[in-house]
């Protein structure tokens, strides 16, 4: 069976976590659909359980912030992004279909090339790598190996568990969900014992920008963050069965499991970020946890096996939606070594790179989105019948396409990031960072106005069969 073939006879996969997931980009057809909705507490709990939220959170001393605004900023950009992560992971159970694979149809098989291409590229190989070298920089931390032994070990565990797929990863991040809790509420509980604490807001720090401005951008950031899970939220759901109260409960789930870590993280990170007499991330959480470093260390290294299992397996999905001839293991495999590779480069001065990445991936993403969510609730796409038109190859660019073009042109004024800062933004420091908000306004404006209009570009159609899955084995 090719990656995107009409539900033909298939191999049985059902609930086992030792058979390779046979499917790529297919729809998962009714025969297939198993588990239950509470796993993606478990998935998007455990997913963000890791350092890299941490991380965010000591930006609010560099913003200089009060606590009181830091809390109420991280919280702010939590919710919004869990919602957003919530809704996404919802439309998974309704259509049985990856994220990336949806949006071809607003933005048409062709028109969704490029989007995904840059998916592919930040938000799969590029978290793969941020990841990577966070583990690895812990793994150098503990033992005596250099960073680059430590980054492949991690490389070889998420190769494995990718290739084997969805149940596996399901499996393992139940288990990691309870294991880094454990880990992380010892963290929390050591490093405010050694010292972390609150604190005021200070006018004279390096960052700062006024007290809003401060406010929009450390919240923003941590809806970017979950901005950039979005395009693989239905990966995770897609094989939940497609009733009412699944979708609800699946919603809910995923809201829940993604607010609680990020929300609780952004805070133990920020009190984190005013004890620090580091600029390294993993060196100061070693210092503040002092006797305690192994367990809080051995925290870092898991919550980047359980980030990037999805960021690998997400990544595969990107390559398979581009119509790259790679079956799903060979994506992983590609994206693995990517990561890998990215990573021996970006060892050094991974907090300022990882900022970097953050917001010009979300000014990319936060359209995509945009635009997909509209196209479910108001362009009729949770309608099954229609799903065939997402693997049919005549419906070439949409207007979708125009949108999120739309969305990422009219806000590259107001990014703002330490590679490229748009004049409004330079103009405009006590705005803080919109560009997020404005590429998904801009985009769902553009959407609004144009989805009536007859298809951008199409030619002949494609064959339909079963769920509006399309006969050809080709698309």
């Amino acid at each position: 069976m090719t990656h995107e073939s009409a539900p033909t006879p298939q191999p049985a996969y059902g609930e086992s976590v030792t058979t390779v997931e046979p499917f790529g980009v297919d729809h998962i057809p009714d025969s297939e659909r198993h588990g239950k909705p509470s796993s993606q507490f478990f998935v998007w709990f455990a997913a963000n359980l890791n350092f890299p939220i941490m991380m965010l959170g000591f930006n609010a001393i560099a913003l200089g912030l009060s606590f009181t605004s830091a809390v109420t900023a991280v919280a702010a950009g939590a919710l919004a992004g869990s919602l957003l992560m919530a809704t996404m992971s919802r439309m998974g159970v309704r259509l049985g279909v990856p994220q990336q694979i949806q949006a071809r149809g607003p933005l048409g098989f062709l028109g969704n090339f490029i989007p995904v291409a840059y998916i592919n590229v930040f938000a799969g190989v590029g978290w793969a790598s941020v990841t990577v070298i966070l583990g690895g920089k812990a793994i150098a931390e503990l033992l005596p190996v250099p960073f680059w032994v430590g980054s492949l070990l991690l490389t070889l565990v998420q190769l494995v568990v990718a290739i084997y797929g969805y149940n596996m990863i399901h499996y393992l991040e139940r288990i990691l969900a309870f294991v880094l809790l454990a880990l992380f509420l010892l963290i929390t509980v050591v490093a405010l014992a050694r010292g972390a604490g609150t604190f005021h807001a200070d006018t004279t720090a390096d960052g700062y920008i006024g007290g809003w401005g401060g406010w929009i951008t450390f919240a923003g950031a941590f809806f970017a963050f979950l901005v950039a899970w979005s395009p693989f939220a239905s990966d995770y759901s897609r094989y939940l069965p497609d009733t009412k109260r699944s979708g609800k409960l699946t919603a809910l789930f995923t809201g829940l499991g993604t607010f609680i870590t990020v929300f609780w993280l952004g805070v133990v990170g920020a009190l984190l970020g005013n004890s620090a007499t580091t600029s390294d991330s993993i060196a100061a959480l070693h210092q503040l946890t002092g006797p305690f470093a192994v367990p809080a260390l051995a925290a870092v290294i898991l919550s980047a096996l359980s980030q990037n299992f999805l960021n690998v397996y997400g990544g595969a999905i990107s390559l398979q939606t581009l119509r790259v001839p790679l079956t799903r293991p060979q994506g992983v495999a590609l994206i693995c070594v990517l990561g890998f590779l990215i990573s021996l480069w970006g060892e050094t001065g991974i907090e300022a790179k990882f900022e970097v990445f953050l917001s010009l991936t979300a000014y990319f993403i936060a359209p995509f989105a945009a635009v997909l969510l509209l196209d479910y609730y108001v362009g009729g796409r949770s309608d099954r019948s229609r799903i065939g038109e997402l693997y049919d190859r005549s419906r070439v660019v949409g207007w979708g396409f125009v949108a999120w073009a739309a969305g990422v042109l009219l806000s590259v004024p107001f990014w703002h990031s330490a590679l490229y800062t748009g004049p409004l933004a330079a103009a405009h420091p006590e705005w803080g960072s919109l560009g997020n908000y404005v590429a998904a306004a801009v985009a769902a404006v553009v959407y609004l106005a144009t989805r009536r209009l007859p298809y951008l570009w199409s030619r002949g159609s494609a064959p339909r069969t079963g769920d509006g899955v399309p006969v050809s084995s080709k698309s």
